[in-house]
Protein backbone atom coordinates (compact mmCIF):
# COMPACT_ATOMS: atom_id res chain seq x y z
CA UNK A 1 0.00 0.00 0.00
CA UNK A 2 1.62 2.96 -1.37
CA UNK A 3 0.10 5.29 1.98
CA UNK A 4 2.44 3.16 4.30
CA UNK A 5 5.65 4.39 2.86
CA UNK A 6 4.67 8.17 3.22
CA UNK A 7 5.84 8.71 7.17
CA UNK A 8 2.92 11.11 8.09
CA UNK A 9 0.90 9.04 6.92
CA UNK A 10 2.25 6.57 9.40
CA UNK A 11 2.48 8.58 12.12
CA UNK A 12 -0.85 10.56 12.40
CA UNK A 13 -2.76 6.54 11.97
CA UNK A 14 -0.74 5.12 14.61
CA UNK A 15 -1.32 8.33 16.93
CA UNK A 16 -5.46 7.40 16.19
CA UNK A 17 -4.82 3.97 16.56
CA UNK A 18 -3.63 4.37 19.83
CA UNK A 19 -5.97 7.31 21.56
CA UNK A 20 -9.03 4.67 20.33
CA UNK A 21 -7.10 1.79 21.91
CA UNK A 22 -6.21 4.02 24.87
CA UNK A 23 -9.13 5.13 25.50
CA UNK A 24 -10.75 1.24 26.06
CA UNK A 25 -11.52 0.79 29.86
CA UNK A 26 -11.59 -2.58 31.38
CA UNK A 27 -12.46 -3.02 34.95
CA UNK A 28 -11.98 0.93 35.15
CA UNK A 29 -7.93 1.32 34.19
CA UNK A 30 -7.21 2.50 30.63
CA UNK A 31 -3.98 2.70 28.88
CA UNK A 32 -4.63 6.52 28.02
CA UNK A 33 -2.00 7.92 25.86
CA UNK A 34 0.44 5.25 26.46
CA UNK A 35 -1.15 3.46 24.17
CA UNK A 36 0.49 4.81 21.31
CA UNK A 37 3.70 3.00 21.84
CA UNK A 38 2.36 -0.44 21.76
CA UNK A 39 0.39 0.79 18.57
CA UNK A 40 3.71 1.49 17.31
CA UNK A 41 5.72 -1.22 18.67
CA UNK A 42 2.95 -3.49 16.43
CA UNK A 43 3.83 -1.14 13.64
CA UNK A 44 7.76 -1.15 13.84
CA UNK A 45 7.83 -4.88 14.67
CA UNK A 46 5.94 -5.40 10.64
CA UNK A 47 8.53 -2.92 9.46
CA UNK A 48 7.18 0.69 9.43
CA UNK A 49 9.66 3.34 10.25
CA UNK A 50 8.87 6.82 11.47
CA UNK A 51 12.03 9.81 10.62
CA UNK A 52 14.17 10.02 13.76
CA UNK A 53 13.89 13.75 13.37
CA UNK A 54 10.10 13.68 14.10
CA UNK A 55 11.17 11.55 17.35
CA UNK A 56 13.55 14.52 18.06
CA UNK A 57 11.28 17.36 18.05
CA UNK A 58 8.77 15.44 19.71
CA UNK A 59 11.26 14.96 22.69
CA UNK A 60 12.40 18.57 22.83
CA UNK A 61 8.36 19.83 22.99
CA UNK A 62 7.77 17.64 25.61
CA UNK A 63 10.66 17.90 28.07
CA UNK A 64 10.68 21.45 27.99
CA UNK A 65 6.78 21.79 28.67
CA UNK A 66 7.19 18.99 31.80
CA UNK A 67 10.04 21.46 32.61
CA UNK A 68 7.89 24.64 32.59
CA UNK A 69 5.11 22.61 34.31
CA UNK A 70 7.10 21.50 37.01
CA UNK A 71 9.33 24.40 37.82
CA UNK A 72 7.54 26.11 40.46
CA UNK A 73 5.83 22.76 41.78
CA UNK A 74 9.46 21.54 42.50
CA UNK A 75 11.02 24.35 44.34
CA UNK A 76 8.31 24.87 46.23
CA UNK A 77 7.98 21.77 47.31
CA UNK A 78 11.30 21.87 49.54
CA UNK A 79 9.49 23.99 51.78
CA UNK A 80 7.26 23.35 54.49
CA UNK A 81 5.75 19.75 55.07
CA UNK A 82 6.67 18.69 51.69
CA UNK A 83 10.38 18.49 52.94
CA UNK A 84 8.70 14.99 54.38
CA UNK A 85 6.99 14.02 50.98
CA UNK A 86 10.10 14.80 49.46
CA UNK A 87 12.43 12.09 51.32
CA UNK A 88 9.81 9.43 50.76
CA UNK A 89 9.29 10.12 46.99
CA UNK A 90 13.41 10.09 46.91
CA UNK A 91 13.33 6.71 48.71
CA UNK A 92 10.94 5.47 45.94
CA UNK A 93 12.74 6.86 42.69
CA UNK A 94 16.06 5.79 44.45
CA UNK A 95 15.10 2.31 45.52
CA UNK A 96 13.24 1.71 41.92
CA UNK A 97 16.91 2.32 40.10
CA UNK A 98 18.81 -0.04 42.97
CA UNK A 99 16.80 -2.57 41.77
CA UNK A 100 17.18 -1.95 37.96
CA UNK A 101 20.83 -2.24 38.69
CA UNK A 102 20.89 -5.13 40.58
CA UNK A 103 18.82 -6.46 38.30
CA UNK A 104 21.38 -5.90 35.05
CA UNK A 105 24.42 -6.98 37.42
CA UNK A 106 23.01 -10.21 38.22
CA UNK A 107 20.90 -11.09 35.23
CA UNK A 108 23.01 -9.47 33.39
CA UNK A 109 20.20 -7.94 30.86
CA UNK A 110 21.17 -5.28 28.61
CA UNK A 111 21.28 -2.04 30.77
CA UNK A 112 18.80 -0.08 27.73
CA UNK A 113 16.03 -2.63 29.09
CA UNK A 114 17.00 -2.26 32.14
CA UNK A 115 16.62 1.30 32.38
CA UNK A 116 13.64 0.53 29.89
CA UNK A 117 12.10 -1.46 32.88
CA UNK A 118 12.40 1.15 35.28
CA UNK A 119 11.02 4.13 33.20
CA UNK A 120 8.05 1.44 32.23
CA UNK A 121 7.24 0.38 35.83
CA UNK A 122 6.99 4.10 37.38
CA UNK A 123 5.11 4.48 33.96
CA UNK A 124 7.15 8.02 33.32
CA UNK A 125 7.04 9.11 29.68
CA UNK A 126 9.61 11.66 30.83
CA UNK A 127 11.86 9.23 32.43
CA UNK A 128 11.81 7.18 28.88
CA UNK A 129 12.50 10.87 26.67
CA UNK A 130 15.80 11.20 28.94
CA UNK A 131 16.16 6.94 28.56
CA UNK A 132 16.18 7.22 25.23
CA UNK A 133 18.09 10.22 24.79
CA UNK A 134 21.06 8.86 27.32
CA UNK A 135 21.25 5.07 25.43
CA UNK A 136 20.36 5.69 21.78
CA UNK A 137 18.71 2.41 21.91
CA UNK A 138 15.39 0.70 20.49
CA UNK A 139 15.59 -1.89 24.07
CA UNK A 140 15.19 1.02 25.89
CA UNK A 141 11.24 1.46 24.47
CA UNK A 142 10.97 -2.52 24.73
CA UNK A 143 11.76 -2.49 28.49
CA UNK A 144 9.39 -0.01 28.67
CA UNK A 145 6.66 -1.52 27.05
CA UNK A 146 7.31 -4.63 28.97
CA UNK A 147 7.10 -3.29 32.45
CA UNK A 148 4.29 -0.22 32.00
CA UNK A 149 1.04 -2.32 32.04
CA UNK A 150 2.07 -3.48 35.42
CA UNK A 151 3.44 -0.21 36.47
CA UNK A 152 0.00 0.92 35.61
CA UNK A 153 -2.25 -1.99 37.23
CA UNK A 154 0.39 -2.75 40.33
CA UNK A 155 0.15 1.19 42.17
CA UNK A 156 -3.68 1.08 41.53
CA UNK A 157 -4.13 -2.55 43.02
CA UNK A 158 -1.26 -1.50 45.65
CA UNK A 159 -3.45 1.66 46.71
CA UNK A 160 -6.91 -0.38 46.86
CA UNK A 161 -5.89 -2.94 48.71
CA UNK A 162 -3.25 -1.08 51.19
CA UNK A 163 -6.20 0.59 53.36
CA UNK A 164 -7.89 -2.50 54.10
CA UNK A 165 -4.82 -4.28 54.74
CA UNK A 166 -3.96 -1.93 57.34
CA UNK A 167 -7.80 -0.90 58.54
CA UNK A 168 -6.85 3.11 57.76
CA UNK A 169 -9.06 5.46 59.42
CA UNK A 170 -10.13 7.36 56.10
CA UNK A 171 -12.51 10.08 57.98
CA UNK A 172 -10.14 10.95 60.70
CA UNK A 173 -7.52 11.45 58.02
CA UNK A 174 -9.91 13.72 56.13
CA UNK A 175 -10.40 15.79 59.48
CA UNK A 176 -6.46 15.50 59.86
CA UNK A 177 -5.86 17.86 56.41
CA UNK A 178 -8.93 19.83 56.62
CA UNK A 179 -7.61 20.92 60.37
CA UNK A 180 -4.02 21.51 58.34
CA UNK A 181 -5.68 23.21 55.07
CA UNK A 182 -7.44 25.64 57.06
CA UNK A 183 -4.32 26.84 59.04
CA UNK A 184 -1.97 26.49 55.16
CA UNK A 185 -4.83 28.05 53.02
CA UNK A 186 -7.69 29.72 55.62
CA UNK A 187 -11.03 30.56 53.56
CA UNK A 188 -11.08 34.39 52.24
CA UNK A 189 -14.84 35.79 54.53
CA UNK A 190 -16.73 39.07 54.39
CA UNK A 191 -18.16 40.79 57.24
CA UNK A 192 -20.02 43.75 58.28
CA UNK A 193 -18.68 45.65 61.54
CA UNK A 194 -20.39 48.63 63.64
CA UNK A 195 -17.88 51.12 64.86
CA UNK A 196 -18.36 51.04 68.39
CA UNK A 197 -14.82 51.51 69.73
CA UNK A 198 -14.47 54.99 71.50
CA UNK A 199 -10.81 55.30 70.93
CA UNK A 200 -10.89 54.83 66.50
CA UNK A 201 -14.18 57.65 66.46
CA UNK A 202 -12.53 60.63 64.42
CA UNK A 203 -9.43 58.86 63.66
CA UNK A 204 -9.23 57.74 59.51
CA UNK A 205 -8.48 54.35 57.97
CA UNK A 206 -4.58 55.46 57.43
CA UNK A 207 -4.21 56.79 61.22
CA UNK A 208 -5.69 53.24 62.09
CA UNK A 209 -3.39 51.11 59.91
CA UNK A 210 -6.58 48.43 59.35
CA UNK A 211 -4.40 46.77 56.72
CA UNK A 212 -1.22 46.19 58.61
CA UNK A 213 -2.96 45.70 61.84
CA UNK A 214 -5.71 42.76 60.88
CA UNK A 215 -4.36 41.64 57.41
CA UNK A 216 -7.93 42.35 56.39
CA UNK A 217 -9.09 44.92 53.73
CA UNK A 218 -12.02 47.91 54.12
CA UNK A 219 -13.84 47.22 51.06
CA UNK A 220 -17.01 50.05 52.09
CA UNK A 221 -18.43 51.92 54.60
CA UNK A 222 -21.81 53.25 55.45
CA UNK A 223 -22.09 56.83 57.18
CA UNK A 224 -25.61 57.47 57.94
CA UNK A 225 -27.31 56.59 54.36
CA UNK A 226 -24.21 57.86 53.05
CA UNK A 227 -22.54 54.69 51.47
CA UNK A 228 -18.43 55.50 50.69
CA UNK A 229 -15.47 53.78 49.41
CA UNK A 230 -12.53 53.47 51.90
CA UNK A 231 -10.91 56.44 51.31
CA UNK A 232 -7.70 56.44 53.92
CA UNK A 233 -8.82 59.99 54.87
CA UNK A 234 -12.22 58.86 55.69
CA UNK A 235 -12.46 59.53 59.97
CA UNK A 236 -14.70 57.26 61.28
CA UNK A 237 -17.78 58.32 63.22
CA UNK A 238 -19.96 56.13 66.10
CA UNK A 239 -22.47 53.96 64.55
CA UNK A 240 -20.89 53.50 60.88
CA UNK A 241 -21.02 50.47 59.07
CA UNK A 242 -17.83 48.67 57.75
CA UNK A 243 -17.47 46.36 55.63
CA UNK A 244 -14.23 44.00 55.42
CA UNK A 245 -12.67 41.28 54.08
CA UNK A 246 -9.78 38.89 55.21
CA UNK A 247 -9.21 35.17 56.96
CA UNK A 248 -11.53 33.93 60.14
CA UNK A 249 -8.57 35.81 62.17
CA UNK A 250 -8.25 38.77 60.34
CA UNK A 251 -12.04 39.59 60.75
CA UNK A 252 -11.54 38.67 64.41
CA UNK A 253 -9.11 41.24 65.19
CA UNK A 254 -11.28 43.61 62.99
CA UNK A 255 -13.62 43.02 65.02
CA UNK A 256 -11.31 44.23 68.24
CA UNK A 257 -10.10 47.32 66.60
CA UNK A 258 -13.81 48.37 64.99
CA UNK A 259 -16.64 46.97 67.22
CA UNK A 260 -18.91 44.06 66.82
CA UNK A 261 -20.17 42.25 63.41
CA UNK A 262 -23.79 42.71 62.56
CA UNK A 263 -26.20 41.00 60.24
CA UNK A 264 -26.76 44.07 58.29
CA UNK A 265 -25.75 44.98 55.22
CA UNK A 266 -24.22 47.95 53.19
CA UNK A 267 -25.62 48.72 49.68
CA UNK A 268 -23.75 49.49 47.07
CA UNK A 269 -23.02 53.13 45.92
CA UNK A 270 -24.77 54.05 42.79
CA UNK A 271 -21.65 54.84 41.05
CA UNK A 272 -19.57 51.94 43.03
CA UNK A 273 -19.19 48.38 41.58
CA UNK A 274 -17.13 45.63 42.19
CA UNK A 275 -15.75 43.30 39.39
CA UNK A 276 -13.08 40.29 38.69
CA UNK A 277 -10.43 41.35 36.93
CA UNK A 278 -7.51 38.91 35.05
CA UNK A 279 -4.38 40.03 35.18
CA UNK A 280 -3.04 39.51 31.02
CA UNK A 281 -1.03 42.42 30.92
CA UNK A 282 3.06 41.24 30.41
CA UNK A 283 4.06 44.71 31.66
CA UNK A 284 2.83 44.12 35.13
CA UNK A 285 3.31 40.12 35.73
CA UNK A 286 6.14 40.30 38.58
CA UNK A 287 5.33 43.87 39.86
CA UNK A 288 4.28 44.17 43.37
CA UNK A 289 0.25 44.92 44.11
CA UNK A 290 1.47 48.30 45.96
CA UNK A 291 3.45 49.55 43.34
CA UNK A 292 0.22 50.61 41.21
CA UNK A 293 -1.31 52.88 44.38
CA UNK A 294 -4.24 51.95 43.10
CA UNK A 295 -6.17 54.12 45.84
CA UNK A 296 -4.68 57.44 45.29
CA UNK A 297 -4.72 57.05 41.49
CA UNK A 298 -8.08 55.26 40.99
CA UNK A 299 -9.55 55.07 44.27
CA UNK A 300 -9.72 51.25 43.70
CA UNK A 301 -9.22 48.47 46.52
CA UNK A 302 -8.14 44.63 45.53
CA UNK A 303 -10.25 42.78 48.07
CA UNK A 304 -8.84 39.35 47.37
CA UNK A 305 -6.52 37.88 44.82
CA UNK A 306 -7.59 34.20 43.47
CA UNK A 307 -4.77 32.49 42.04
CA UNK A 308 -5.01 28.58 40.77
CA UNK A 309 -8.19 27.89 42.88
CA UNK A 310 -6.96 29.49 45.77
CA UNK A 311 -7.96 32.84 47.11
CA UNK A 312 -5.32 34.98 48.56
CA UNK A 313 -5.93 37.94 50.92
CA UNK A 314 -3.88 41.00 49.03
CA UNK A 315 -0.98 42.86 50.19
CA UNK A 316 1.08 45.36 49.23
CA UNK A 317 4.09 43.14 48.41
CA UNK A 318 2.17 40.49 46.36
CA UNK A 319 3.87 39.83 43.30
CA UNK A 320 1.17 39.36 39.99
CA UNK A 321 1.34 36.38 37.85
CA UNK A 322 -0.23 35.85 34.30
CA UNK A 323 -3.91 34.50 35.46
CA UNK A 324 -4.47 36.32 38.47
CA UNK A 325 -8.14 37.23 38.73
CA UNK A 326 -8.15 40.53 41.34
CA UNK A 327 -11.23 41.11 42.83
CA UNK A 328 -11.60 45.22 42.72
CA UNK A 329 -14.04 47.42 44.40
CA UNK A 330 -13.87 50.96 42.12
CA UNK A 331 -16.36 53.54 40.72
CA UNK A 332 -17.98 52.83 37.17
CA UNK A 333 -15.37 55.17 35.37
CA UNK A 334 -12.48 54.17 37.19
CA UNK A 335 -12.75 50.44 36.49
CA UNK A 336 -11.67 51.00 33.01
CA UNK A 337 -8.76 52.23 33.72
CA UNK A 338 -8.17 49.68 36.31
CA UNK A 339 -8.97 46.90 33.36
CA UNK A 340 -6.27 48.98 31.55
CA UNK A 341 -3.75 48.38 33.70
CA UNK A 342 -3.79 44.50 34.22
CA UNK A 343 -5.38 44.15 30.68
CA UNK A 344 -8.15 41.98 31.64
CA UNK A 345 -8.45 40.09 28.63
CA UNK A 346 -9.07 36.28 28.65
CA UNK A 347 -8.03 35.41 25.13
CA UNK A 348 -4.37 36.55 25.47
CA UNK A 349 -4.42 33.67 28.23
CA UNK A 350 -4.95 31.17 25.40
CA UNK A 351 -2.53 33.25 22.67
CA UNK A 352 1.03 31.69 22.87
CA UNK A 353 4.02 33.59 22.24
CA UNK A 354 6.45 31.33 20.26
CA UNK A 355 9.23 33.36 20.34
CA UNK A 356 10.06 32.47 24.28
CA UNK A 357 9.39 28.80 23.18
CA UNK A 358 11.74 28.46 20.86
CA UNK A 359 14.63 30.73 22.73
CA UNK A 360 13.70 28.50 25.97
CA UNK A 361 14.48 25.61 24.00
CA UNK A 362 17.92 26.92 22.28
CA UNK A 363 19.10 27.64 25.89
CA UNK A 364 18.36 24.11 26.74
CA UNK A 365 19.47 22.31 23.84
CA UNK A 366 23.19 25.16 24.51
CA UNK A 367 23.27 23.82 28.32
CA UNK A 368 22.65 19.98 27.39
CA UNK A 369 25.92 20.08 25.17
CA UNK A 370 27.97 21.46 28.42
CA UNK A 371 30.28 19.39 30.06
CA UNK A 372 30.73 19.15 33.49
CA UNK A 373 34.16 18.08 34.94
CA UNK A 374 34.59 16.52 38.61
CA UNK A 375 38.43 16.14 39.27
CA UNK A 376 41.43 15.97 37.19
CA UNK A 377 42.20 13.13 34.85
CA UNK A 378 40.66 9.93 36.11
CA UNK A 379 37.50 12.13 37.50
CA UNK A 380 33.83 11.90 36.74
CA UNK A 381 32.47 13.99 33.78
CA UNK A 382 28.93 14.50 33.35
CA UNK A 383 26.64 16.06 30.66
CA UNK A 384 22.91 16.93 30.79
CA UNK A 385 22.27 15.51 27.79
CA UNK A 386 19.44 17.27 25.45
CA UNK A 387 16.59 16.30 28.18
CA UNK A 388 18.58 17.51 31.39
CA UNK A 389 19.44 20.75 29.55
CA UNK A 390 15.74 21.80 28.19
CA UNK A 391 14.20 20.21 31.26
CA UNK A 392 16.45 22.43 34.00
CA UNK A 393 16.07 25.64 31.03
CA UNK A 394 12.33 24.77 31.38
CA UNK A 395 12.56 24.32 35.41
CA UNK A 396 14.09 27.89 35.68
CA UNK A 397 12.45 29.81 33.20
CA UNK A 398 9.00 29.06 34.56
CA UNK A 399 10.15 29.97 37.89
CA UNK A 400 11.63 33.29 36.87
CA UNK A 401 8.61 33.98 34.98
CA UNK A 402 9.49 36.88 33.36
CA UNK A 403 12.83 39.15 31.78
CA UNK A 404 12.34 42.38 30.71
CA UNK A 405 9.52 41.86 27.77
CA UNK A 406 9.48 38.49 27.62
CA UNK A 407 7.10 36.26 29.62
CA UNK A 408 8.52 32.76 29.77
CA UNK A 409 5.52 31.10 31.13
CA UNK A 410 2.25 29.71 28.92
CA UNK A 411 -1.35 29.41 29.90
CA UNK A 412 -2.07 26.07 30.84
CA UNK A 413 -4.00 25.26 27.53
CA UNK A 414 -0.63 26.06 25.27
CA UNK A 415 2.06 24.08 27.68
CA UNK A 416 -1.07 21.50 27.39
CA UNK A 417 -1.15 21.09 23.62
CA UNK A 418 2.33 21.19 23.32
CA UNK A 419 3.13 18.74 25.67
CA UNK A 420 0.51 16.16 24.55
CA UNK A 421 1.91 16.94 20.58
CA UNK A 422 5.40 16.50 21.75
CA UNK A 423 4.71 13.01 23.78
CA UNK A 424 2.82 11.41 20.53
CA UNK A 425 5.44 12.13 18.47
CA UNK A 426 8.16 10.83 20.44
CA UNK A 427 6.39 7.68 21.31
CA UNK A 428 5.76 6.99 17.77
CA UNK A 429 8.80 7.10 16.72
CA UNK A 430 10.38 5.10 19.53
CA UNK A 431 7.78 2.86 19.39
CA UNK A 432 8.09 1.98 15.64
CA UNK A 433 12.13 1.94 16.62
CA UNK A 434 11.83 -0.58 19.31
CA UNK A 435 9.48 -2.84 17.19
CA UNK A 436 11.92 -4.17 14.96
CA UNK A 437 14.08 -5.81 17.59
CA UNK A 438 10.66 -6.95 19.80
CA UNK A 439 11.34 -10.64 19.07
CA UNK A 440 14.92 -10.73 19.53
CA UNK A 441 14.59 -9.43 23.13
CA UNK A 442 11.71 -11.88 24.07
CA UNK A 443 14.21 -14.96 22.65
CA UNK A 444 17.34 -13.48 24.99
CA UNK A 445 15.29 -12.65 27.82
CA UNK A 446 12.01 -14.54 28.16
CA UNK A 447 9.97 -13.69 30.89
CA UNK A 448 12.13 -12.47 33.61
CA UNK A 449 11.59 -8.88 32.11
CA UNK A 450 7.85 -9.15 33.06
CA UNK A 451 9.33 -10.45 36.88
CA UNK A 452 12.00 -7.47 37.02
CA UNK A 453 9.43 -4.67 36.37
CA UNK A 454 6.76 -6.19 39.02
CA UNK A 455 9.59 -6.01 41.41
CA UNK A 456 10.69 -2.31 40.38
CA UNK A 457 6.81 -1.45 40.41
CA UNK A 458 6.24 -3.06 43.83
CA UNK A 459 9.29 -3.09 46.48
CA UNK A 460 9.88 0.75 46.49
CA UNK A 461 6.12 1.04 47.60
CA UNK A 462 6.30 -1.42 50.32
CA UNK A 463 9.48 0.16 51.02
CA UNK A 464 7.76 3.28 51.14
CA UNK A 465 4.76 2.76 53.87
CA UNK A 466 7.13 0.48 55.85
CA UNK A 467 9.68 4.28 56.33
CA UNK A 468 6.71 6.46 56.51
CA UNK A 469 6.07 4.51 60.13
CA UNK A 470 8.95 5.91 61.25
CA UNK A 471 8.85 9.73 59.89
CA UNK A 472 6.60 12.28 61.76
CA UNK A 473 2.96 11.63 62.10
CA UNK A 474 1.77 11.81 58.33
CA UNK A 475 -1.75 12.16 57.21
CA UNK A 476 -2.77 8.75 55.63
CA UNK A 477 -4.49 10.55 52.62
CA UNK A 478 -1.12 12.48 51.64
CA UNK A 479 0.55 9.47 52.09
CA UNK A 480 -1.26 7.88 49.28
CA UNK A 481 -0.76 11.03 47.02
CA UNK A 482 2.62 10.72 47.80
CA UNK A 483 2.55 7.12 46.45
CA UNK A 484 0.94 7.97 43.54
CA UNK A 485 3.11 11.01 42.66
CA UNK A 486 6.46 9.23 43.48
CA UNK A 487 5.44 6.15 41.05
CA UNK A 488 4.43 9.24 38.46
CA UNK A 489 0.70 7.37 38.46
CA UNK A 490 -2.15 9.27 37.29
CA UNK A 491 -3.82 6.22 37.17
CA UNK A 492 -3.13 5.51 41.01
CA UNK A 493 -4.05 8.93 41.25
CA UNK A 494 -7.81 8.36 39.70
CA UNK A 495 -8.19 4.98 42.29
CA UNK A 496 -6.99 7.12 45.53
CA UNK A 497 -9.44 10.54 44.57
CA UNK A 498 -13.29 8.24 45.76
CA UNK A 499 -11.68 7.28 49.07
CA UNK A 500 -12.17 10.90 50.52
CA UNK A 501 -14.00 14.09 49.17
CA UNK A 502 -10.69 16.13 50.39
CA UNK A 503 -7.90 16.86 48.05
CA UNK A 504 -5.15 15.67 49.86
CA UNK A 505 -3.98 13.21 47.59
CA UNK A 506 -4.15 15.77 44.90
CA UNK A 507 -1.86 18.12 46.66
CA UNK A 508 0.47 15.36 47.79
CA UNK A 509 0.30 14.25 44.11
CA UNK A 510 0.79 17.37 42.75
CA UNK A 511 3.96 18.52 45.56
CA UNK A 512 6.15 15.03 44.81
CA UNK A 513 5.01 14.55 41.10
CA UNK A 514 7.95 17.01 39.78
CA UNK A 515 10.79 15.99 42.25
CA UNK A 516 10.43 12.26 41.03
CA UNK A 517 10.10 12.92 37.68
CA UNK A 518 13.30 15.20 37.49
CA UNK A 519 15.04 12.46 40.40
CA UNK A 520 14.27 9.84 37.72
CA UNK A 521 15.55 11.75 34.71
CA UNK A 522 18.98 12.18 36.44
CA UNK A 523 18.66 8.53 37.98
CA UNK A 524 18.44 7.54 34.20
CA UNK A 525 21.50 9.27 33.55
CA UNK A 526 23.47 7.94 35.97
CA UNK A 527 22.45 4.37 34.94
CA UNK A 528 23.50 5.47 31.72
CA UNK A 529 27.11 5.55 32.58
CA UNK A 530 27.04 1.65 32.88
CA UNK A 531 25.58 1.15 29.76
Amino acid sequence: MELLSQPYFILFLIICIGFVIGNIKIAGISLDISAIIFVAIFFGHHGLEIPPIIGQLGLVLFIYTIGMQAGPGFFDSFRKQGRTLVVLTSIVILSASLITFIAWYWTGIDMAVAIGLLTGALSSSPGLAAATDAIDSPLVSIGYGVAYPFGVIGVILFIKLYPKLVKADIKAAEEEFEKESHFEFPEIKNRIFRVENEAIIDRTISDLKVRSMTNAVISRIQHGEETMMPSPDVKLQKGDLIKAVGTEDALKKIELLIGHATNEDIPLHKSYEVQSVLVTNKSVINQTLGAFNLWSSYQATVTRVRRSGIDITPSPSLRLQMGDKLMVASSHDNMQQVFRIFGNNDKKLSDTDFFPVALGIVLGILLGNLTLSFGNGNGFEFNPGLTGGVLVVGMILSRIGRTGPIIWSMSGAATQLLRQLGLMFFLVEVGTKAGANLEETFTAYGYNLFLIGGLITLVPMILAVMIAKFLKKMNFLSLMGTLTGAMTSTPGLAAVAPMTETNAPAVAYATVYPVAMVLLIICVQILAVFG
